[in-house]
């Protein structure tokens, strides 16, 4: 499904503010692979993007185009969505549960919470499909990545 083109020219904008206000290089290669994600509403995976943008630039490696998504996510102009980065999690725990994910690490972690459990869910879900389960999934940083970038960053200042 292509995404208004409208919405999809607000986003190429505020990547390319982004990567100014970053000091990044904007290559036709990281250029490309943010407007195929850009002017989808899929959510595509990593050979998605890959087969959209090799249609344009036949060059353009799968190497390259995992190293800019993940480059995309670091630099916070797309965020990613189910198994983390390296591996794909399995859960045993079927009771109603949510999860915390570290975007450092990936850990992962159950809460329980009834309010989220009584989250209602609007009508335009349901005109997507139909819902046989919710959960929720929280993206952060853990307490030991915090502590960790944080020694990390006193180190490089000097033990300030």
């Amino acid at each position: 499904m292509v995404l208004d083109p409208v919405e999809a020219e607000r986003r190429l904008e505020a990547f390319k503010q982004a990567c100014k206000a970053a000091g990044e290089k904007l290559t036709s290669q990281r250029l490309e692979i943010f407007k195929e994600i850009a002017a989808s509403e899929e959510h595509p995976d990593a050979e998605s993007v890959y087969r959209g943008v090799r249609a344009r630039l036949p060059n353009v490696s799968l190497d390259t185009v995992y190293r800019t998504l993940w480059w995309l996510t670091k630099m916070g102009i797309v965020t990613t969505l189910g198994p983390t980065q390296d591996r794909t999690r399995f859960d045993a725990n079927l009771t109603r549960h949510h999860h915390f994910v570290c975007i450092r690490c990936g850990l992962t972690r159950d809460f329980y919470s009834e309010e989220l459990d009584r989250l209602v869910l609007p009508e335009s879900v349901a005109a997507i499909g139909s819902i046989e389960r919710t959960q929720v999934e929280v993206k952060g940083i853990c307490h030991a990545c915090a502590r960790k970038e944080q020694a990390d960053s006193r180190n490089l200042d000097g033990g300030s």
